[in-house]
C-alpha cells in the first residue's frame, strides 16, 4: 500500500511539473504569432461543429478507411454465408463465393446502388485487388506444399490416366465449344487462339483444396478410392497449372512460335527451382527436422524465396501465382517443417485474404449481364460441357483402370469440383482481357454449379450403389467417442474389461473429430495419426481391429449422433470430466431405462475435439444423449489406477433387466463383477432368485453380493462403479456418498 501511494505522488508531481513547463514554453512562443498569417475571426460553435463534420467526412472517405470498412463488410458476409452453406452440407468455399456475388453489382449494386457505390467506389478497387492478389500468392504457396509426391509415385499408374483424362477431355470439349461462342461474344475483344485455350483450361481445372476437404468430411481419406482421388487431384493440379502457364505464355505472345521464348524461360525457371533450390532447401530442412521451433530468420528466408519465385514468373509473363505454387512444391518434404510453415501462412490466407479475393471476384460478376435467352443457353451449354468433360472423362478413365462403377463415379464427381482454383484461373483470364465480362460471369456460374453439385451427387452415387444387407446383422457394434487421445485408450480398455474375449466378436468403431472447418489435409492427417496412436496400441494388446473414423467438423454433437444412428450402434461410450457430475447431474427426465441391451450392444465412439478446446461440455453431452438412439455410457475417470473389481449398482427392476440383457450378450468379463443392491431398492423384487438363475445359466460371470458396506467399494480407487441414470439420480441425493465414488460409468437408455 505504501509503495502504491509513493508511486501515485511521484506520478502527480511529474504531471504537474512538466505540464507547467509545457505551458510556460508555449506561452513564451506566443511572440512568434505576428510572423504568421493574420489571425482569423473567432470560430463560432456552429462553424466548429461544421469543421469537425468535414474532417469526419474526409476521414471516412480516405482510401485507407474505405479499405478497412470494405474488409469488415466482406469478412462479416463471408462468415455468414459460409456458415449457412456449411449447414446444408456444402463446402464453405461455396458460401464465400456467393458472399462475394451478393456484395457485387448482381445484388447489392442492383437493389442498393447508392450503398454499393459508397462502399465500393471504383477508385478503391485497385487496393482491394492488390490485397486479394497477395492473399492468393500465399494460398498458392500452401497448395504447393500440400502436393505429396510420394502419394503421386505410389498411385502413378492409375492417377496419371485419371488426372490427364480429366484434363485432355474437357480441354478438347472446351475448345470445341468455343466455335459456337467466340464469334458472337468474344471476337470484338480478343483473338480466337487465346480465347479457345482459356476456355479449354477453364474446363480442365480441379479444386484440390475443396476436393481434399470433401474427402475428409466423408471419411474417405484412408480408403483406397479416397487416396486415388486425392492423388489424381494433386496430379491434375500440377499438370493444369503448368498447362495454364503455357496458355498464358501463348496468350501474351499471340502465337505458339512467339510463345516458345516464354515457355523456354518457364522450363528454365522450373529446372532451376527443382535442380538447385529444392536440394538446397532439403539440406536446410534436415537441420530443422528435429527443431522445436523455426527461427524468424529462416521464416523470413522462406518468404523471400516465395516472393522471388512469384516476381520471376510475373516478369516472365505467366503470373505470380504460378511462381508461388512452384515455391510451395519445392519446399522441404519434412512433415514438421511443412506443418509449421503452413500454420504460419494458411490461417491468415484463408481467413483474411481469400475472402477479399471472393469479394473482388463478386464485384466483377454481374449476373445481370446474362440478359438474353441466348446467353442463358450459352451458360447451360458450358456447364454441360464442363460436367461431361470432367465428370465423364474421369469416370470412364477410372473404370478403364479397373475401378468399380461406384468408385469410378465417386472419382469423377470429386474431380468435377472446381471452386476456388477455377476462380483464380478465370480472374487471370479476365485481367488479361481474354475473357469478356459476359463469358466471365458464365464461367463463374459454371464453377459454382460444378462445386455445389459435388455433395448431392456423392450422396446419389452412394444411394444408387448402396450394398444390400445379405442377412441379419450378427456382430454387435460398439462406438467409442473420445476427445483426448488417452481417453480413447481408456474407453477401449474399459470395453475389454467388461466384454473380455467376446470383444473380438464386436465391431468396434472409434471416432475422433477435430473442431474447425479450414484445416489442411496435411494437418488433419497429422492430428488423426496422433489421436489414434494410444487407441491402436491398446487394440494390439487385445488383438482386435478398430474401425477408425476421423473428420474435421464444427458440428460435433451432430456428427457423433449421426454416426451412431447411421451405423445402428448397439451402445456408445463417451468420456466426460468430473464436472459432468456437478449440480443437477441427471438432466433429461425423459431418458429412461427401457430398451434391450442385446439390440444395442457395443458401439464405441471416439470423439476428440481439437487442440483448441474440444472436449464435450456438460450441455453438449446431454444433447448427444438425447439424439443418439442407443444406450450411451458416460465414463468418468477419477483415478489412474487399474480396475480390479466392477460393481453394478441395482436399484430396481430396470437395472436387473439391464444386467440380464448384458448376460444374454454372452459377455465374459476379465475381472469380477459384483451385483450391489441399494438400500432403497423395492422389497418386492426377488433379487436372490434372479441372480441365482443368472449364475446357473452363466457360471462365473457374476459374483453375487449382498448389500455391502459402502466403504468397501466407494473409497477404493481400484474399483469401477456402473449404474443407470435413475440409480445415479438416487445416489446424488447423498452428497458425501456421491462425491466419494471412484471411477464410474453412467448408462443412459431411452
Amino acid at each position: 500500500m505504501k509503495k502504491q501511494k509513493k508511486n501515485l505522488r511521484t506520478y502527480l508531481l511529474m504531471i504537474l511539473l512538466f505540464g507547467s513547463l509545457i505551458y510556460i514554453t508555449l506561452d513564451l512562443g506566443g511572440k512568434f504569432t505576428h510572423t504568421t498569417a493574420p489571425p482569423t475571426t473567432e470560430i463560432t460553435q456552429s462553424s466548429a461543429f461544421s469543421l469537425f463534420s468535414d474532417i469526419l467526412a474526409h476521414n471516412v472517405t480516405h482510401p485507407f478507411a474505405v479499405l478497412l470498412l470494405q474488409i469488415i463488410v466482406i469478412l462479416l458476409a463471408v462468415r455468414l454465408f459460409s456458415g449457412l452453406f456449411k449447414r446444408i452440407g456444402q463446402p464453405r468455399v461455396i458460401g464465400e463465393i456467393v458472399a462475394g456475388i451478393v456484395l457485387g453489382p448482381s445484388l447489392l449494386g442492383y437493389f442498393f446502388p447508392d450503398l454499393f457505390t459508397a462502399l465500393f467506389p471504383v477508385d478503391s478497387l485497385t487496393n482491394l485487388e492488390l490485397f486479394s492478389q497477395i492473399g492468393l500468392m500465399f494460398f498458392m504457396f500452401v497448395i504447393g506444399m500440400e502436393v505429396d509426391f510420394n502419394l503421386l509415385k505410389e498411385k502413378i499408374n492409375e492417377t496419371l490416366v485419371i488426372s490427364h483424362a480429366g484434363i485432355i477431355v474437357p480441354f478438347f470439349l472446351g475448345t470445341l465449344s468455343s466455335f459456337w461462342v467466340y464469334e458472337q461474344y468474344a471476337a470484338a475483344q480478343t483473338e480466337y487462339l487465346p480465347f479457345a485455350l482459356f476456355l479449354g483450361i477453364s474446363m480442365s481445372i480441379t479444386a484440390f483444396p475443396v476436393l481434399a476437404r470433401i474427402i475428409q468430411e466423408r471419411n474417405l481419406t484412408h480408403t483406397p478410392i479416397g487416396m486415388i482421388a486425392i492423388a489424381a487431384a494433386a496430379n491434375d493440379d500440377v499438370t493444369a497449372w503448368c498447362l495454364l502457364a503455357i496458355v498464358i505464355a501463348v496468350a501474351q505472345a499471340g502465337s505458339f512460335v512467339s510463345a516458345l521464348f516464354t515457355i523456354a524461360l518457364v522450363l528454365a525457371f522450373i529446372a532451376f527451382m527443382f535442380g538447385i533450390v529444392r536440394p538446397f532447401l532439403r539440406k536446410i530442412g534436415l537441420i530443422y527436422a528435429n527443431s522445436e521451433v523455426i527461427n524468424k530468420s529462416f521464416v523470413g528466408f522462406i518468404f523471400l524465396i516465395l516472393v522471388l519465385s512469384s516476381v520471376t514468373t510475373e516478369i516472365i509473363g505467366i503470373h505470380a501465382l504460378f511462381g508461388a505454387f512452384i515455391a510451395g512444391v519445392v519446399m522441404p518434404v519434412n512433415t514438421g517443417f511443412r506443418k509449421v510453415m503452413m500454420e504460419k501462412v494458411e490461417d491468415i490466407s484463408l481467413v483474411f485474404f481469400l475472402p477479399l479475393f471472393f469479394a473482388f471476384t463478386g464485384l466483377r460478376t454481374e449476373i445481370g449481364l446474362i440478359d438474353t435467352p441466348e446467353l442463358w443457353g450459352v451458360c447451360a451449354l458450358l456447364i454441360c460441357v464442363a460436367i461431361l468433360g470432367k465428370l465423364g472423362g474421369c469416370t470412364l478413365a477410372a473404370r478403364l483402370v479397373g475401378e468399380s462403377w461406384k468408385n469410378s463415379f465417386i472419382v469423377g464427381t470429386l474431380m468435377n469440383t472446381r471452386g476456388l482454383m477455377e476462380l483464380v484461373a478465370l480472374n487471370i483470364g479476365y485481367e488479361m482481357g481474354i475473357l469478356p465480362p459476359k463469358i466471365f460471369v458464365i464461367l463463374v456460374l459454371m464453377a459454382l454449379s460444378t462445386t455445389f453439385m459435388t455433395t448431392p451427387l456423392l450422396r446419389l452415387v452412394e444411394y444408387l450403389f448402396k450394398e444390400q444387407p445379405l442377412g441379419k446383422q450378427t456382430k454387435s457394434k460398439l462406438l467409442l467417442s473420445f476427445g483426448r487421445s488417452e481417453s480413447g485408450r481408456d474407453l477401449l480398455a474399459l470395453a475389454g474389461l467388461l466384454f473380455g474375449k467376446s470383444l473380438q466378436h464386436i465391431n468396434i468403431i472409434a471416432a475422433h473429430y477435430t473442431i474447425g472447418s479450414d484445416l489442411s489435409p496435411d494437418k488433419a492427417q497429422h492430428y488423426a495419426q496422433e489421436s489414434f496412436q494410444p487407441l491402436e496400441q491398446e487394440a494390439k494388446r487385445w488383438c482386435i481391429d478398430i474401425d477408425k473414423r476421423y473428420k474435421v467438423t464444427d458440428r460435433l454433437t451432430w456428427e457423433i449422433s449421426h454416426l451412431a444412428n447411421r451405423e445402428k450402434a448397439n451402445i456408445t461410450f463417451v468420456c466426460a470430466g468430473p464436472q459432468f457430475l456437478e449440480n443437477n447431474i441427471i438432466h433429461p427426465q425423459r431418458l429412461t431405462l427401457s430398451l434391450s441391451l442385446l439390440q444395442r450392444l457395443g458401439h464405441l465412439i471416439h470423439n476428440r475435439s481439437l487442440r483448441l478446446a474440444g472436449n464435450l461440455t456438460k450441455d453438449k453431452l446431454y444433447q448427444l444423449i438425447e439424439k443418439i438412439n442407443c444406450p450411451v455410457g458416460v465414463f468418468i475417470r477419477r483415478s489412474d489406477n487399474a480396475f480390479r473389481h466392477v460393481f453394478f449398482l441395482v436399484n430396481g427392476e430396470k437395472d436387473l433387466l439391464f444386467i440380464e440383457d448384458l448376460c444374454r450378450s454372452s459377455i465374459v468379463p476379465n475381472i469380477p463383477i459384483h451385483i450391489c443392491p441399494l438400500e432403497t431398492m423395492p422389497k418386492n423384487i426377488d433379487l436372490d432368485q434372479r441372480l441365482a438363475a443368472l449364475n446357473e445359466r452363466f457360471p462365473g460371470i457374476f459374483l453375487q453380493s449382498e448389500i455391502i458396506d459402502r466403504q468397501e467399494y466407494i473409497y477404493d480407487p481400484d474399483h469401477l462403479v456402473i449404474m443407470s441414470e435413475a440409480t445415479c439420480r438416487e445416489l446424488s441425493h447423498d452428497t458425501f456418498l456421491f462425491s466419494s465414488l471412484p471411477s464410474l460409468m453412467i448408462i443412459y437408455k431411452k
